[in-house]
């Protein structure tokens, strides 16, 4: 062998990276204020632990994360134990044991890190923060609408405004395949088909779902569009009931936010593993990659809940760089009541350690972007 065997110790896993300054405090300062919107509205923050016994976090809604969940064995119980890759199912275990007792419904947030075995689609990271929501022990479309509402809050607390919320029924078409008896390997290619979005093999596929799906593939859109297709066919009866639910949510999101955009993909499943109806997911205008998801679920062994979960990480990559904090050189010997005042107006103090023989010097090789003289902090482009 050639060269220094000695690994890099920089170098991480794939999908693992350092965060540094100033993206560590631009995150920790979002996740704060989408949590305090949060608490404002009545949702009382938990803190599950990162790791928990694999038969306890993947029971309920956690078993559709097995295969992205990292496990490692106990040694002091040598049970084995997982490392979460998502924080709901986490929540509902709390909101079922723990506050079990606690009056319905239950209003729980949370913020915190999950590991992947693998990342998502466009996103390679396989470490992703999370900040969100569950709405426990409420099957209402208030339920469902109150969540997307305070995710629109939330979002415009940190500055974006401008987002859609694209609802989906999961449950949809698998009801529909079952009301209309398409099993086996016509289920099978029927459902490839819809997965791939393709008409002419659901066209080829379909049988008498044919003309349906087809229609509910190309209103993918405004929600107005899609709710007037199903609205206008001859819904079996459990069919007829999602729909229902999903007009009532509709009518109760816009009562509340008018100004929301909403899209609809009344048929799309993909992603939406443990859930049971109403879902969404969050984009903001111009970018593919998702702010958010979430929808209805059962919570531990047959309580109804709903929820949305924000990712901060994409969150900042769709928001303008912040500016950066300034940084002010304070030269050994400053006040500390200066230092104080130069804080209580935005800026980050950089004391000096000792004498030095040219502060200014000092306070660019620190990266300050100011330096104390007579009492104020003056811009270092301002010094010659």
């Amino acid at each position: 062998m050639t060269g220094d065997p000695t690994p890099n110790p920089a170098l991480l896993p794939a999908g693992l990276h350092d965060l540094l300054a100033p993206g560590a405090e631009a995150e920790a300062a979002l996740v704060q204020a989408l949590m305090q919107v949060f608490a404002l509205h009545g949702y009382d923050r938990v803190k599950p632990p990162l790791l928990e016994f694999e038969d306890g976090l993947l029971a309920g809604a956690g078993a559709d994360m097995q295969d992205q969940t990292f496990r490692v064995m106990d040694p002091a119980t040598h049970r084995m134990m997982g490392v979460r890759a998502d924080m709901t199912p986490q929540v509902a275990r709390i909101a079922a044991t723990r506050l079990a007792a606690h009056p319905r419904p239950l209003r729980l947030s949370y913020a915190g890190q999950c590991l992947l075995v693998r990342g998502l689609g466009l996103a390679p990271d396989r470490q992703v923060a999370q900040a969100g929501i569950e709405l426990i022990g409420a099957d209402l479309p208030a339920a469902d609408a109150e969540v997307v509402v305070l995710g629109a809050a939330a979002l415009a607390s940190v500055g974006l405004h401008r987002v859609s919320f694209d609802l989906t029924l999961p449950p949809l078409a698998p009801t529909l395949l079952d009301e209309a008896g398409i099993t086996g390997p016509a289920r099978q290619a029927l459902t490839h088909a819809l997965d791939r979005k393709d008409t002419a093999a659901v066209a080829r596929h379909g049988g008498p779902l044919a003309r349906l799906l087809t229609d509910l593939l190309l209103a993918a859109g405004p929600a107005g569009l899609a709710l007037d297709v199903l609205g206008r066919a001859e819904l079996p009866p459990a069919s007829a009931a999602l729909y229902a639910r999903l007009r009532d949510t509709v009518t109760a999101i816009e009562a509340q936010a008018p100004h929301l955009r909403l899209t609809l993909d009344p048929i799309e499943f993909r992603g939406f593993r443990y859930h049971t109806g109403v879902c969404m997911t969050v984009y903001a205008p111009g970018r593919h990659e998702e702010l958010g998801r979430g929808g209805r679920y059962t919570s531990g062994e047959a309580e109804p809940a709903t929820g949305l979960t924000l990712f901060p990480d994409a969150l900042l990559r769709a928001l303008p760089a912040a500016p950066a904090r300034p940084r002010a050189f304070l030269p050994w010997g400053a006040q500390p009541g200066v230092a104080e005042s130069l804080r209580a107006c935005g800026f980050a103090t950089v004391p000096a350690l000792g004498a030095v023989p040219d502060p200014l010097q000092e306070a660019r090789r620190l990266r300050c972007t100011h330096i104390l003289r007579d009492g104020a902090a003056v811009p270092l482009n301002a010094e010659s």
